[in-house]
């Protein structure tokens, strides 16, 4: 490799994130990662129109019983792109889960492998009854996610805002009243491209440090559902990383 071409490759590794291919080799993530989203209900078809808006190119895939899905993408989320759940994992640099929690096994986990996956849910007993081992279980419930697929890098965001609050609440960026929205995950390079992602719908990303730290974002806890600023938001999850530490 001539010195230009070496030049090349090594801005290329430096400006770009990375995920890992289905041959098992490193493949670039763009700078405008193409997105999916597992999920066609409320929060996922708000996010879809948020990301096609910010020029996004994004798929999405429903629940099996989810009758004429294409039609229902057309009028709701114009722009996106339905597609089967395989179809979705291979051609996704990012995967967001906004399925129901009760739902999540029947996501497919272990296809994750090297790609960024953003964990939109909520264990919410009133809407998904009370389930014994994740009741039980000390972990962070992204964290009981992330061990359904190892090699996924997973983060934990856009969770604890309604959907209702999503189209309503972005802002440009530089709005004095822009609304902050946490990005939490233990590989710092997934969480820089969530963070960028953020920004583009139209909130200022706070990097909330490791998985662990998403206790905060759970509902019942302190940032779960409030409008906050960013330095709002660091200052409540700052007790969080203590305690995770």
């Amino acid at each position: 490799m001539d010195v230009d071409a070496s030049i090349s490759a090594r801005r290329t590794c430096e400006t770009h994130d990375w995920r890992i291919g289905e041959n098992g080799g490193m493949q670039v993530v763009a700078d405008r990662p193409v997105i999916g989203i597992f999920g066609a209900g409320k929060v996922g078809t708000a996010l879809a129109r948020l990301l096609v808006a910010s020029g996004y190119d994004v798929l999405m895939s429903g629940s099996p019983r989810q009758t004429a899905l294409d039609l229902l993408i057309a009028v709701v989320a114009p722009g996106a792109r339905v597609a089967t759940p395989a179809e979705l994992v291979a051609e996704s640099d990012v995967v967001i889960v906004a399925v129901p929690f009760g739902k999540a096994g029947t996501v497919p986990w272990i296809d994750f492998g090297g790609r960024i996956v953003v964990d939109a849910m909520n264990y919410w007993p009133p809407v998904d009854g009370h389930i014994a081992e994740i009741d039980a279980d000390e972990r962070t419930t992204s964290e009981i996610n992330a061990a359904r697929s190892p090699l996924a890098r997973v983060v934990k965001s856009l969770n604890h805002l309604g959907y209702h609050e999503m189209e309503d609440d972005s802002m440009d960026a530089g709005s004095p009243l822009r609304r902050a929205l946490a990005v939490v995950g233990d590989d710092a390079g997934a969480r820089a491209v969530i963070a960028r992602v953020i920004d583009d719908i139209g909130f200022d990303a706070v990097d909330g440090g490791p998985l662990a730290n998403g206790r905060a974002l759970e509902p019942g806890h302190p940032a779960f559902g409030r409008e906050l600023s960013a330095g709002e938001l660091e200052a409540m999850l700052a007790p969080a990383a203590h305690l995770a530490a």
